[in-house]
């Protein structure tokens, strides 16, 4: 045997492998997590159920669950680009994991794309087991899929970008108050659940400019209403995704 047969080559794996790990790492944490699973699963179906068999908000002519389903489907993007990346990167920074992982032979950027991945994962599966349960309850889905899959990747651009710059500008048990305040706050003014139509006229039009009433608005358009494209929605959502964005690149504090 000669010598040197086993020696290990010194250097980062592929880009590409060290995404796809770090992606696998960032979803198994936020499933794993109490507070997300909560936020992420448990709050939206039962929210979804409740209001879905219970009449106690006026939702307006036809079944609850074809007016309930896009909300929640909305409010399900929320709670995980937004409520539950904001807390789980505000902790990160706060712990120096972020600022460890900043110096590995992983990118920053390679890192934050993880981030992103691993949010898109968990919402396939939200997608998943809410269509499952709204089928269930009776809901009756209309229009075009494909407007449904940019208004989910836009809100999820939006709600990240927003989330990201919360996590890296304030500190973590700020950011853990001030997110669950907001997801509350834009869960009874969102449109999610109570219809904007509900709220005086000068107030709908400042809540209609709101991320979670344009996604939500959006795809009760597409789905229950079969309408084929909501410009106005998706053209407030991409506003919100490059300034969201934009902002959190420009002010995250790594440290």
């Amino acid at each position: 045997m000669s010598a040197g047969t086993y020696t290990p080559q010194a250097g980062a794996a592929p880009l590409s492998r060290m995404i796809t790990a770090q992606t696998a790492l960032e979803t198994r944490m936020l499933l794993r997590n109490g507070e997300q699973l909560l936020l992420t699963v448990i709050i939206p179906t039962l929210l979804l159920v409740l209001f879905s068999a219970v009449d106690i908000v006026d939702t307006g002519a036809g079944r609850s669950v074809d007016f309930l389903t896009p909300g929640i489907l909305a409010l399900a993007v929320m709670s995980t680009a937004f409520t539950g990346q904001a807390i789980a990167t505000g902790f990160e920074r706060r712990y120096g994991v972020l600022k460890r992982l900043g110096a590995s032979p992983l990118p920053r950027w390679a890192l934050m794309t993880a981030k992103t991945l691993a949010v898109l994962v968990t919402e396939v599966l939200q997608v998943v087991l809410l269509t499952v349960i709204a089928f269930a309850l009776g809901w009756s889905p209309h229009g075009n899929p494909f407007p449904v899959l940019m208004l989910l990747v836009l809100g999820t651009a939006a709600f990240s970008g927003l989330g990201l710059l919360m996590a890296g500008t304030l500190k973590a048990e700020a950011t853990l108050a001030a997110a669950n305040l907001v997801f509350l706050l834009l869960l009874v003014g969102g449109g999610v659940i109570v219809p904007l139509d509900k709220f005086p006229d000068a107030v709908q039009s400042v809540l209609g400019l709101l991320p979670i009433a344009a996604l939500s608005d959006g795809l009760r358009d597409v789905l229950q209403h079969g309408a084929s494209m909501p410009w106005s929605d998706l053209g407030i959502l991409v506003v919100w995704a490059v300034l969201g964005l934009g902002a959190a690149a420009k002010f995250f504090r790594w440290e």
